[in-house]
């Protein structure tokens, strides 16, 4: 599996995206970090289109896949995503992400694909995070206790571990939760947590 990990949105690096998917154009754009309980939903349908619009400005077809539809349908779930050969997983609350992974057992199906040389996950803010092993000191900027879907009521500390330390996304960046992440930082320090910081527009592309 290839990885394009991004602090905020498409990144700096767009170009070489569409570089690494140049056999196959049609991508999965999944958008469940931002289920959250009192949804702006004007806000979050105009933030989603710009999204898919910045991917399809680099040359790719962009379908929206809810994982809501996909609760408790794992071989449905894995059957769509082999249509696609990457997706891109928007930002917002990390906690609620994992829940939406859990329920459709994305997590499960994301450690069969990591065997897939060319299947590609690019993410960014939230859906970064998600790749360390614990979620824990994720509490500063996340909050833990938004429960969205009726089928969980419990928090997710573990993250999916393809890393070993924690990324951090919009550091020293003009956003909002900026100030949050200098937080995170000094927690990372002071516990001697592994961690990677990343300012909005830089991109970590893994191949």
């Amino acid at each position: 599996m290839k990885f394009y990990l991004s602090s905020f949105k498409l990144g700096d690096k767009g170009n070489d995206l569409a570089r690494m998917l140049d056999h196959n154009k049609n991508i999965a754009y999944i958008p469940n970090a931002c289920d959250y309980t009192n949804i702006n939903w004007e806000r979050k349908n105009s933030w989603e289109k710009r999204d898919m619009e910045s991917l399809e400005e680099v040359w790719l077809t962009v379908t929206y896949l809810d994982l809501k539809d996909f609760f408790g349908k794992i071989n449905d779930l894995r059957e769509k995503l082999h249509e696609f050969w990457w997706v891109f997983i928007r930002g917002g609350n990390t906690f609620i992400l994992r829940q939406a992974m859990r329920l459709s057992w994305f997590d499960l199906i994301f450690q069969e694909l990591l065997k897939e040389d060319d299947f590609v996950y690019a993410w960014y803010s939230a859906a970064i995070c998600i790749l360390a092993p614990d979620l824990k000191s994720l509490q500063i900027v996340d909050d833990p206790t938004d429960k969205p879907y009726k089928e969980l009521q419990e928090t997710i500390w573990e993250g999916l571990g393809y890393l070993d330390y924690m990324i951090l996304p919009h550091y020293q960046s003009d956003h909002p939760e900026s100030a949050d992440i200098d937080r995170e930082v000094e927690y990372y320090k002071e516990n001697n947590i592994s961690y990677k910081t990343l300012r909005d527009g830089e991109v970590i592309i893994i191949e």
